[in-house]
Formats: structure tokens, sequence, C-alpha cells
């Protein structure tokens, strides 16, 4: 018999997997429970797989499958509090802990620094599995081939919701909206993960964190690379 926060959390987990095809955040399940920390989500989701509800498939990120549904279930949605991000204007930004079951492959290029710009990674032998609702945008679906990941390095964009360790989803393009989370290449060698503005014929490289400053380039110094459109994080 499930306990009132294991049906909870089943009800928003499936509605969660029908609507948008992921699961809710780990912030999202433990704010939707009313929960105050995330271990408490942990021991929930343990209950949930050794009672023979849901299932974590192997090497794929803790993927997360519903395997049943109690009939006595209430399937009403579970309504989610939204985050409060400390960035003004911040990009919609898909989060998924869990990879669903309809996913798709990208190229995992390397480690992308969110605090001191580091050399860009192009390593083609490794991929990861993200769910293809990740790739979905206000203008339509866009292909794998049109997008890559990379490992987040630093903590340059904590308020942003971006954490060291993270892999974010890049959709390639050249140019992109100011307030746009982007891939900036600078002067050819080093790249990084920063907001980006453009100040009376500059560009400007925002950090999302208050310990980093704001770096300051000429237009021909910096190239857009890719911009960001999701996130994928893993937890232990």
């Amino acid at each position: 018999m499930l306990t009132h926060k294991q049906k909870e959390l089943l009800t928003l987990i499936s509605d969660r997997l029908a609507i948008d095809g992921i699961p809710p955040s780990f912030d999202e399940m433990k704010d939707a429970l009313g929960l105050r920390s995330k271990s408490g989500i942990h021991r929930l989701i343990m209950a949930l797989e050794e009672r023979g509800f849901i299932k974590r498939l192997p090497h794929r990120a803790r993927a997360l499958e519903i395997m049943r549904m109690p009939d006595f279930l209430d399937t009403k949605a579970t309504k989610i509090a939204p985050r409060k991000l400390k960035i003004t204007d911040t990009p919609h930004l898909n989060s998924a802990p869990f990879i669903a079951a309809q996913s798709l492959t990208l190229p995992l290029y390397g480690r992308i620094a969110a605090g001191t710009p580091i050399e860009a990674l192009h390593d083609t032998t490794r991929t990861i599995d993200v769910p293809a609702g990740l790739l979905a945008t206000a203008r339509g679906s866009h292909t794998s081939t049109e997008h890559y990941a990379l490992e987040v390095a630093g903590d340059s964009m904590i308020d942003a919701g971006i954490m060291d360790g993270d892999h974010v989803i890049i959709r390639t393009c050249d140019t992109a909206e100011n307030g746009a989370i982007i891939v900036a290449l600078i002067e050819n060698h080093e790249a990084t993960l920063k907001y980006l503005e453009r100040r009376q014929g500059q560009v400007a490289l925002i950090p999302a964190n208050k310990n980093y400053e704001t770096r300051l380039f000429p237009p021909d110094h910096v190239k857009i690379q890719g911009k960001l459109v999701g996130l994928v994080r893993s937890y232990s």
C-alpha cells in the first residue's frame, strides 16, 4: 500500500511524462510535495521502485519509466510551483533529471566553462541520450543533427539554474538575441557559456553569479557557437 506522499509523487511523474515527455526535476518534485529537501524525494523514488511502480533504466542518466499505476490512484495533476531565478529576463530552460523512454542521441563534445573560459573540446566519440521534448522550441521541433551537448564546468551560471556537472543541450546557430544563454567562442580558442548582450558596439558575456564579472569584447572577437535550449541533470 502506498503512502500519501508516494501517491502524490507517482501521480506527478505520470502526469508530467504524459504531458511533456519528461519527468519533473527534483526541485519541482520537492516543491510540489512540500518537502524541505531532495533527500525525501530520493527515498520516495526508491520506495516506488521497490514496489514495482517505477523503473530506473541503467546507463541512461537515471532514466525513469512508469511500470504500473494503482487502480485507486487519483490521476489529477499535481500543481508544480514555478522556480524563481535571480536573473531577470532568463530564457526558458527545459530541465530534466531523468531521460524519458522517447529519447534522442546527441554528440557530447566535452566540457564547457561556466566560469573561466576553457578551450572548446570536440570529442565526437561520446554521446548522451536526451528527452525528445528538450529539442522542441517555440519555432517547432528540431532534429538531433542541429543539436549537441556539453558538460558544464564551473558555477558562474548557478543563478540561472545551471550547475557544475550539468549537461546543457545546445542548438547550433551563429546568432542569438540579447538575453539568450549562448556558447561563445572567444578569439577562436576559448569557449564559455554566458548570457549575451550587445552594448554600444561591444559584445558582453554576462555570468549568472555575482562573484563573476561581465566581460566585454569587440564583436569580431566573439563567435556564437550555439544557443542553450535544455539541460539534463543526474542525481547520485
